[in-house]
């Protein structure tokens, strides 16, 4: 049930973002604090499996504006999908490091990586990859879709990569204040 109220809640809110109807509430929050609740969120799960999260928290300004609850929701789907398409024990990795105008957030996994082709679509609305083990992988396709949005929304950049068999890297990139961004720029 609790599942199910999660992808509802998570439709809803895509539906919301659609129409620019979301209030969000900007405030200033440490990224820090929302990745370790996503982890102790989602710990036991991990653990259930055997396998680990390691945390690499390196930012030294982690403090940024930004929405609580969407970006912990953000963090939160990145290490759910980062679980889900583990076929083995998981193995994930979070990062954070500061880039001259913001906070560089990294997801990593050994999964079940995918390929280039399918990298240009899991940001896409109902997407779900079709080939491999995946068939077991629960979800709508919603998630990654979401991801985007909130970061879009916070004025921020969202990249993968990922080769198959090799697992994924997804990187997220926060402005510090986005209301003063308008492109981030790596460098």
């Amino acid at each position: 049930n609790s599942r199910m109220d999660k992808k509802v809640e998570t439709i809803l809110q895509i539906a919301s973002l659609d129409k620019q109807e979301i209030q969000f509430r900007f405030g200033n929050l440490s990224i820090h604090s929302l990745i370790e609740k996503a982890v102790d969120t989602i710990d036991i799960i991990v653990k259930q499996r055997n396998g680990k999260i390691t945390m690499n928290l390196k930012a030294s300004e982690p403090v940024i504006q930004g929405d609580s609850e969407h970006l912990f929701n953000l963090v939160n789907n990145l290490l759910d999908n980062a679980i889900k398409y583990s076929k083995n024990a998981p193995d994930i990795r979070v990062e954070t490091r500061n880039e001259r105008n913001g906070v560089i957030l990294c997801v990593s996994d050994k999964g079940i990586g995918m390929t280039r082709s399918v990298q240009g679509r899991i940001f896409e609305r109902f997407y779900r990859q079709a080939s491999g083990n995946v068939h077991d992988v629960k979800g709508f396709g919603l998630g990654l879709n979401y991801v985007r949005a909130i970061v879009e929304a916070h004025k921020g950049d969202i990249s993968v990569q990922s080769e198959p068999g090799k697992g994924s890297n997804f990187e997220v990139f926060l402005p510090f204040n986005p209301e003063n961004e308008n492109e981030h720029k790596s460098g």
